[in-house]
């Protein structure tokens, strides 16, 4: 059997933008995806919600992913395969990153996957790096976080391509399959978590 770690934020944890519940593990994209490559596949998920590639925050403590990531890669070892979604929470005003920054930090994550010997034999596990989808139009609780967010958050998919490229890393622009729901505008909804769930399925799929 295959494992594959799902590595992200609230939209891999599964976070239901009609109510801030949590849709159900058929609904989120982790599951889907472990549906559609079939049962010689295992797939944990790994979603946090909150959780940045790097940045700490003293309000929202322990949601850096550069930090926690060793950790968990050691814990699932054996790893096929290490799929990185995140970046949504990093284009916050409040931590002021810049595109430059984000994209070091994407590079940080890879590499860390790439040192890590969670492979099966100790080699490195296969990586995919996905960009974020875009944000839509914010509720107004969502927005006290994220407005002023939403165009660095449209930028991202282009140094995410290169990172991914110039580091030999699968990628996906999760903008160019998915948006998100009404009314927050950031999370998908279960028809955007099945459409996201399909697009990586079809990258990941062939290397495996």
């Amino acid at each position: 059997m295959k494992s594959i770690l799902c590595f992200g934020d609230s939209i891999t944890w599964g976070y239901n933008p009609k109510d801030a519940t949590r849709l159900p593990p058929e609904h989120r994209w982790p599951r889907i995806l472990g549906e559609a490559l079939g049962p010689e596949f295992e797939i944990i998920e790994e979603g946090l919600n909150g959780r940045t590639l790097a940045v700490e925050d003293s309000l929202r403590p322990d949601r850096g992913g550069l930090a926690k990531l060793p950790f968990l890669l050691e814990s699932h070892a054996p790893l096929d395969a290490v799929i990185i979604m995140l970046g949504t929470n990093d284009c916050a005003p409040c931590y002021h990153l810049t595109i430059g920054e984000i994209a070091l930090a994407c590079a940080r994550l890879i590499m860390t996957v790439k040192q890590s010997l969670a492979g099966p034999g100790g080699a490195a596990p296969t990586i995919m790096l996905i960009s974020p989808p875009h944000m839509g139009e914010l509720e107004p609780t969502i927005g006290l976080f994220y407005d002023g967010g939403q165009k660095l958050c449209t930028e991202l998919a282009e140094p995410y391509r290169l990172v991914a490229e110039s580091l030999g890393t699968a990628y996906l622009d999760a903008a160019s399959v998915a948006v998100p729901d009404e009314p927050d505008g950031i999370h998908l909804g279960p028809e955007g978590q099945r459409k996201l769930a399909l697009a990586v399925k079809d990258v990941i799929a062939p290397l495996l």
